[in-house]
């Protein structure tokens, strides 16, 4: 077992990788670091207990990148067909929306104009139930609608009332 005290550009050269990637397996391997007189990092590391194989850099080659370009075009325009889409679902819902506030509106009219049917209905009836009762009764609820006060005191406002047509 050979341990070995080897700067960051050091390990990243006996393991052929960058020493930005050498700083990055010692963190990950948790190898003890310490500091050397002129101020760098030195790795004690045993070389043969690390079975490290390098990865190639990824090189993009120009069909990689055309392809990647013909991609963004599709996804654009895909895009572009969504938003149009989306716009007319936006005016449907906008004429809907038009639509249901207009049927709103003459539904309220309706039921103004049903009520107001239901009252003049109920005030049709009274009369003709008026008119079905006998005249001698007819004649009292006349009476009473036409003079109130007479039909609240009997006595004192039939009084009233022949004293002022003297």
């Amino acid at each position: 077992m050979c341990v070995e005290s080897l700067t960051y550009g050091a390990l990243g050269a006996r393991l052929n990788i960058s020493p930005a990637a050498a700083r990055a397996l010692a963190r990950r391997l948790q190898l003890p670091r310490s500091r050397s007189a002129d101020g760098k990092a030195l790795v004690s590391v045993d070389l043969t207990q690390i079975r490290h194989t390098p990865h190639p850099p990824v090189r993009r080659q120009a069909s990689d990148v055309a392809e990647l370009t013909a991609q963004i075009a599709a996804l654009r325009a895909d895009n572009a067909q969504l938003e149009a889409m989306s716009a007319e679902h936006r005016a449907d819902f906008e004429r809907e929306c038009e639509r249901t506030n207009k049927l709103l509106a003459e539904l309220l009219r309706a039921t103004s104009d049903s009520s107001d049917a239901r009252e003049k209905a109920a005030l049709l009836e009274g009369k003709l139930s008026m008119l079905s009762q006998p005249w001698r009764r007819r004649l009292v609820d006349a009476f009473t609608l036409a003079l109130p006060q007479v039909a609240c005191n009997p006595p004192q406002a039939a009084g009233s009332v022949v004293q002022s047509h003297n």
